[in-house]
């Protein structure tokens, strides 16, 4: 190739240095191929605007997992692959100047160990049915994100002992809550968004286009992220607070937008 073309290897290698971000590595280019690879667990971040500029240029191709995957240290992310011999220097560059601009297109956001508060609310007679049901799961959910559940408490479903309870999570040093119960949440003027408005919090979004999940609601206290879990929470088949806690628990501010966009592949069979 002439100095204006580069060849697939060098075309691979520069692509590849140029779209990974913080948190990941790269094994060394083959046949007009390199993979990306998660250095840490974490979050995986895609700029899908970014990358979807990137494969609109003719013989460059980069395919991810799914944005947003909890990921564990060394999981393959991403494959680069180069189709032409040879790229066009023109080409090769604007892509590099895409990823200089998002700052890298593939990155892994790391995990924050965080003091998780649950609450579960229901009827007295309920208490060990539901505790029993609820737990286990969201327990697990919770370490699986090198986090910890620092307390648990049961109360009735009254929108003013919710409010004392969150209060108590957060003067416990609670870095996050999540509120679950005998009964999911039917609408923002239940008494679980009550509770949390009372206890100062605001309610981010009500409702997910995520199936299991679509009753699930996303509030914060201050800084605090506050969930409020539907009943598919009980199960470990995926749901919506899958798709959210890691998310959380990597620092990042989810907002009425990102639930919404959940949509696009929220049907989770």
């Amino acid at each position: 190739a002439s100095s204006n073309w580069n060849t697939k290897l060098l075309t691979a290698e520069r692509l590849a240095r140029a779209c990974a971000s913080d948190g990941v590595t790269l094994n060394d280019a083959g046949g007009g191929r390199v993979n990306l690879f998660a250095a840490r667990a974490g979050v995986l971040k895609v700029n899908v605007d970014a990358l979807r500029q990137v494969n609109s240029i003719d013989g460059l191709t980069i395919a991810t997992i799914k944005p947003h995957s909890l990921v564990a240290a060394k999981k393959m992310l991403a494959t680069i692959k180069v189709i032409p011999f040879a790229i066009p220097e023109a080409d090769l560059a604007r892509a590099e100047s895409i990823c200089r601009e998002a700052d890298g297109i593939i990155g892994v956001r790391a995990l924050i160990p965080t003091r998780v508060a649950v609450i579960l609310t229901g009827s007295a007679p309920a208490r060990q049915r539901v505790v029993n049901s609820l737990m286990p799961a969201i327990r697990s959910r919770v370490e699986e994100c090198g986090s910890e559940v620092i307390n648990m408490e049961y109360i009735e479903a009254e929108s003013a002992l919710i409010a004392e309870a969150i209060g108590r999570a957060r003067d416990a040093g609670a870095g996050l809550i999540i509120i679950a119960g005998e009964t999911s949440i039917m609408d923002v003027a239940d008494v679980t968004p009550q509770g949390i408005v009372r206890a100062g919090g605001r309610i981010e979004h009500y409702g997910a286009p995520v199936e299991p999940g679509n009753l699930f609601l996303l509030a914060y206290l201050d800084a605090v992220p506050v969930i409020g879990a539907p009943g598919c929470v009980r199960s470990r088949d995926i749901n919506i607070v899958d798709l959210v806690l890691p998310r959380l628990l990597s620092g990042e501010r989810v907002g009425r937008a990102d639930i919404i966009a959940l949509g696009e592949g929220g049907l989770l069979i």
